[in-house]
């Protein structure tokens, strides 16, 4: 008899809500498109005091009302590394474990990062929407307005965690200089530290943003950063659309304060600015660097482990560390 209930608070991963339900007693996912606490008051009140886990993303607000609907509840489990939406002090404060899948998608979201960066500062959308428009008349009249390559370039890496540090592995094979701006220098990082995000900006030629989204992040990187970057500097966003001041991006963009942008995530997904779309100097995907088979092999993998620790009254392997 499955005894232990788990909501899912969204749309998990392809194979994460089967392997669930073979395991426990599932509720959810959560319909609609409301705030997680609306959705959750809606449950009938006996199903919500049966609720002992809740698995979401870290997206989604899980603020202390939110948690306060569910009296048995004992962990909260963000697919994937973010855990941003997550009240995480209210948590604590009732004795509510929270975990994250730290690292299990770097390797995939590093690889769209380098692609971004190679299309951004290479001007592939301009290029692509040149020839697709007959505007090209071959290599010997008529060439392509010359760039930059990567070689001997400067990339800054702003947060220098698994992902950061899959980015800078990766850039090293363009034998690109790296420098990164964290809180604090990390020992065993081989690349030169800046203590503000200014100072990086105003030193590498391309801003890659892969720092943790939170309330002390939030528009980072703003109109100041932009213009310290530079009109032949190009900014590249992975991490969470909120890092970045989209409305200063824009401007920058338009009036080449920057060069380009290469972007996969945006400040009010899934909505992007048709202004920012319309730019030939940006090349954007729509949120697709965790989207990997092996990322979301490994994040249902570790998000699996958790619930697993957790009703087992075990230590979790990855709780969520601040």
């Amino acid at each position: 008899m499955k005894t232990h209930v788990v909501l899912l608070g969204a749309t998990p991963p392809a194979g994460l809500g089967d392997a669930l339900a073979a395991r426990y007693e599932i509720m959810g996912p959560l319909p609609g498109s409301a705030a997680f606490a609306e959705r959750a008051q809606a449950m009938a009140a006996d199903e919500r005091q049966r609720v002992r886990a809740i698995v979401t993303m870290g997206t989604v607000p899980m603020t202390r009302e939110a948690m306060a609907l569910f009296p048995a509840l004992g962990l909260v489990c963000c697919v994937g590394s973010g855990y941003e939406g997550v009240d995480v002090a209210a948590a604590r404060e009732r004795g509510i474990a929270v975990a994250h899948s730290p690292g299990a998608n770097a390797a995939s979201v590093a690889d769209v990062a380098i692609g971004l960066m190679i299309a951004s500062v290479r001007g592939f959308r301009a290029e692509s929407q040149r020839l697709a428009q007959g505007s090209w008349s071959g290599n010997a009249r008529e060439r392509a307005p010359m760039r930059h390559g990567l070689t001997g370039r400067r990339l800054g890496v702003y947060g220098m965690g698994a992902i950061g540090r899959e980015i800078a592995q990766r850039a090293r094979g363009f034998a690109m200089q790296i420098g990164y701006h964290n809180r604090h220098p990390l020992d065993g990082v081989d690349a030169r530290y800046f203590a503000t995000l200014i100072a990086l900006a105003e030193w590498c030629d391309v801003l890659m943003v892969s720092v943790r989204a939170g309330a002390d992040t939030r528009h980072a990187v703003d109109a100041g950063i932009l213009a310290a970057l530079g009109d032949d500097g190009h900014v590249v966003n992975i991490a969470r659309g909120s890092v970045i001041d989209e409305a200063a991006l824009i401007a920058a963009l338009e009036r080449g304060v920057i060069a380009g942008a290469g972007l996969d995530v945006f400040e009010h997904e899934p909505a992007v600015p048709p202004a920012l779309l319309a730019l030939p100097n940006v090349f954007a995907l729509p949120h697709i660097g965790g989207a990997s088979q092996d990322a979301q092999a490994a994040m249902c993998a570790m998000t699996l482990a958790n619930i697993e620790a957790f009703f087992a009254g075990d230590p979790l392997p990855t709780p969520v560390r601040e």
